[in-house]
């Protein structure tokens, strides 16, 4: 049985090992990846947000990747398989991507509670001034 069994379980990791997609010649870094993703996902949540905006500014959301990371669609779609082919890589990518997504968006609500603050702040200190001159009965300067 057990001379059975070990044949199996080798041919098992073997095939594990072979590789599904070839990896392509001008395959996209992992790094630069997460960045082509993470701008993609920016430019679609803009694009169901306001299209005009887009339009405004004749901005191609596609043909703008292309040109600020300096690749094609075929690189991109072949590079896309590839890492979809991996799945442990293809769900670290994701990770990264949702995590930089979630960062900004931590970043951009801080910037709003502290703008909320001082525009709270300058309000009571309007309030405190005008409670001040209605007692004087004079402006103060």
């Amino acid at each position: 049985m057990v001379k059975y069994l070990l044949p199996l379980i080798l041919l098992f990791l073997i095939s594990c090992n072979e590789e599904v997609v070839k990896k392509p010649k001008n395959l996209i870094q992992k790094d630069k990846m997460v960045s082509v993703l993470y701008d993609i996902s920016l430019l679609n949540a803009g694009r169901s947000i306001n299209q005009n905006i887009l339009n405004e500014y004749d901005i191609v959301p596609m043909e703008y990747i292309y040109e600020k990371h300096g690749i094609d669609s075929l690189q991109l779609v072949n590079s896309d398989t590839y890492y979809a082919s991996l799945p442990i890589v293809y769900e670290a990518i994701y990770t990264e991507v949702k995590e930089r997504l979630e960062n900004e968006e931590a970043s951009i609500n801080a910037k709003k509670e502290e703008a909320a603050k001082k525009a709270s702040e300058k309000a009571t200190e309007l309030k405190k001034a005008d409670s001040d001159e209605a007692k004087d009965g004079l402006p103060k300067t």
